[in-house]
């Protein structure tokens, strides 16, 4: 598996060189973006509006990382939050298995935190009503309010490997503060995602009912952030194999 590994990995790097495969990417992305493409998936029968990739990149990280806590920002209708539990899930079970132990998820500590100014009642009655709810645990209210950012600093302390996911309202100065409040959570070596990074490099008009757009972005709030938090760097090789994703420059990585 070395060898594989080691493989995999020139062959990732080599991707840098592929132009025509650059614009492939690129092109899908823009042309996918209007039709809403990543609308149509879901999650053990939630949907998750995320593209299949960035799906795969998110179990690749969680079994990498085997974080106790993921905290999310952005709820809609709960796919990724239902997504996240189930790997959480699948960890614990590998986890007993290795040890010959019982499982019994009554007992683990793994959990997904997440927080939406807006839960709406059906959204919020289908989670609750999914076998992963054990997991979840939802916050109603700003991400950026005190009371919301008191909660989900108190309920961190209780775990020690965190992974963070930034996806809700995608203006610059919503994201820059969302980093601001939460990345300092990721622990040391895991990853503070943030979603939606594509915007800034999508034609001016692309999201006429929006605030957001190019130079005001999530990719341009985390450039900003990272000026003055030399704590995180951008890792740029997942984008690189995944070639198709929202996330371009948005898997930030603890360094320290």
């Amino acid at each position: 598996m070395t060898d594989f590994d080691n493989e995999v990995k020139e062959r990732i790097a080599s991707y840098a060189d592929e132009d025509a495969m650059q614009e492939a990417a690129r092109t899908f992305l823009q042309a996918s973006t209007i039709p809403k493409y990543s609308y149509n998936f879901a999650w053990m029968g939630r949907p998750i509006i995320q593209y299949p990739q960035d799906i795969v990149a998110m179990q690749e990280l969680i079994w990498q990382l085997k974080p106790d806590l993921i905290i999310e920002t952005g709820i809609a209708h709960g796919g990724s939050l239902i997504f996240s539990a189930s790997m959480l899930a699948l960890l614990d079970m590998c986890e007993a298995m290795e040890q010959g132990a019982s499982f019994d998820p009554a007992q683990s500590k793994r959990k997904v935190l997440g927080v939406d100014i807006d839960i709406r009642p059906h959204n919020r009655t289908a989670i609750e009503a999914h076998p992963m709810m054990s997991r979840i645990e939802m916050i109603e209210g700003s991400s950026l309010s005190e009371e919301v950012v008191a909660k989900v600093h108190a309920i961190a302390k209780e775990h020690k490997v965190i992974l963070v996911c930034l996806d809700s309202n995608h203006t610059h100065d919503h994201v820059l503060a969302e980093l601001q409040l939460y990345a300092d959570l990721t622990s040391v070596g895991s990853y503070c995602v943030v979603f939606d990074t594509l915007i800034e490099d999508m034609p001016a008009d692309a999201y006429p009912d929006r605030p957001w757009g190019p130079g005001n972005s999530p990719k341009s709030a985390l450039y900003q952030f990272l000026e003055s938090n030399p704590d995180f760097e951008i890792d740029k090789s997942i984008a690189q194999k995944l070639l198709i994703t929202v996330a371009h420059d948005g898997f930030l990585k603890r360094i320290r």
